[in-house]
Parts: C-alpha cells; structure tokens; sequence
C-alpha cells in the first residue's frame, strides 16, 4: 500500500511525532495507518515528540572551529543536570561539528536532519531537546573564540594582510572575543546600525527620561544626545577596550596591525547567550504549598 504527503500530515497530527519518523512509519507499515502509529508508539516517538511543547531554557553553547569555518551553535535542554551530562554535550558537539562537514543552508534544515537523533535523545534523559540556533563563518584569515562554560559563546572573523599566525596577532583574536563576550556589541561599525534599532532605543530613552520628570520641550533634544552616543554603546569597533578603556577596538586594532605587518579587519563576529529570549518557567515552592495548603 503507498501513501501520499497527506498520510503523512495525518499521522504527524494523530501522533505528535515528527514528519521523518512518520515518513518512515507509513513505509514500514506499507501505508496502514493504523499500523504507523503502533510503530511510533513501540519506538516512543510519539512520546518523544510529547515533550516538545515543554519549556527548554537550559542546555548548552558550542563554539569550534575547522579549518576556514567556525560555528557558534546552541542546543537546549529543560535542566542544568541534564545539560552537564555527557550524552547532552556529546550530542551539542557532535551537532555543531555535522554542520561544519556539512554546511547546513539554515537552522530548519539542520533540525529535519537530526530530527531522529533528537528523538532518541529525549527519549533517553526524559527532556525536550531543542537545536535552537546556530551562526556559521567562514574566513580566509583567522578566528578568535571564546567559550564561558558553554553559557556565552564568541567566534569573531579577523583577517590580516600581516602574519596571522604570529603571537600578537593570536593575541589579538582572543582579546577581541573575550571583549565582544564582556561588552555585548550589537553592530560591527556605526554604518551598521539600522533604524528600527534606533527608533526603538529612542522611544525607551524618552521614555525614561519622562519618568525621571523631564521637561516635555528638552526630551527630544536629549535623545538625540544620546543617539549620537548611541555607536559608542553597541558598536564594537568604537567601545572601548575593557582590559584598556584609553583605547577603541578601533584605535586597538590599529595598533596591533603595525606590530603583525599589515592590515587587519574585523570582518564579522557572533555571539549567543545560553537561553537569552527564552521565558522560563518559574516555580515557587512556597507559593505551591500555599496554594495546596489554602483549600483554594
């Protein structure tokens, strides 16, 4: 018996389960339907797929680097135990070195391609496994990375017309990630910054300085002083160094192009935070036993 794409979307909706596992239920069963579901229930995918609607906040960010690419890559999980244990981290790593070999065209194809290994995963340590994101770069001068405890990962792209493969010039790279981890840039240069940001930094800015009862007629001229100041904030190339606050990446890079022989760029640089935009849930013991104890 054959199926067609419609089977598919039925079975998806009957189980939870995810449209690879279908696709291969339906052809295991030779397009019964009855017999795909038991297939997915005998596997626990439907189980599996069960878990999905939960809250994942916790997990892991992977940085790694080979040859001319290098990845930043976040994986999550529903707990800071599991997200320690060696099949979750083994699995973000294997994840993040499959789409350096790979390529993956963007985080949909990377999740229908491991959609399976997923599955089997949560099933295993009992949590929703969500691959959430991943920035891929390619360079044809050198990375600088960084990684703090797999909860803020850095890559940032430099290449030189020096010796990159110098000692100031590594020095360099590692300062730039662990500046970019620490200072938070949201733009690469001035010219960067687009004007959705700033239309939506300049209506908080007025609306602070309302609160702080500032008079109607000075609020607009204050925000545009602040505008001004505004690539100085989230530019990376015009923050100041935080191991030196005397220079700008800017006037820092400078600098270390005399000492490496020829120019140096900043092409481009990623950052993740482990969970940042995630609502968490947040439980109170407290207040569970209050409300338990309440006959409410």
């Amino acid at each position: 018996m054959s199926f067609s794409a419609s089977d598919v979307k039925k079975l998806r909706e009957m189980t939870g389960a995810g449209m690879m596992a279908c696709k291969k239920a339906l052809s295991e069963s030779a397009g019964d339907m009855d017999a795909a579901v038991d297939f997915l229930r005998k596997k626990g995918l439907a189980a599996a797929q069960k878990k999905q609607s939960r809250i994942a906040a916790e997990g892991v960010v992977v940085t790694a680097v080979e040859g001319n690419k290098a990845i930043v890559l976040e994986v999550n999980c529903e707990t800071d135990f599991v997200s320690k244990g060696d099949d979750f981290q083994g699995f973000a790593t294997s994840v993040a070195n499959d789409v350096l070999k790979e390529g993956y065209a963007d985080i949909a194809a990377l999740k229908t391609a491991k959609e399976t290994d997923v599955n089997e995963l949560t099933l295993k340590i009992g949590e929703k496994i969500d691959i959430r994101r991943f920035e891929l770069q390619e360079t044809a001068g050198a990375f600088g990375t960084y990684n703090h405890g797999g909860r803020i990962g850095v890559v940032v792209n430099v290449e030189t017309a020096g010796d990159k493969n110098s000692a100031d010039f590594q020095e360099l790279l590692k300062d730039l990630a662990m500046h970019v981890a620490a200072a938070d840039p949201k733009f690469l240069s001035a010219n960067d910054i687009d004007e959705d940001f700033k239309k939506k930094e300049a209506e908080i800015y007025a609306g602070q300085l309302k609160e702080e009862g500032k008079p109607e007629n000075m609020i607009e001229k204050i925000v545009q002083g602040k505008l001004n100041k505004l690539a100085s904030e989230v530019c990376l190339l015009e923050q100041k160094f935080v191991k030196n606050p005397d220079y700008t990446i800017k006037k820092l890079v400078e600098e270390f192009a005399g000492k490496v022989g020829g120019d140096i760029t900043i092409k481009a640089f990623s950052k993740m935070n482990l969970g940042e935009g995630i609502e968490k849930k947040e439980d109170n013991l407290a207040d569970e036993v209050a409300k338990m104890t309440s006959g409410n």
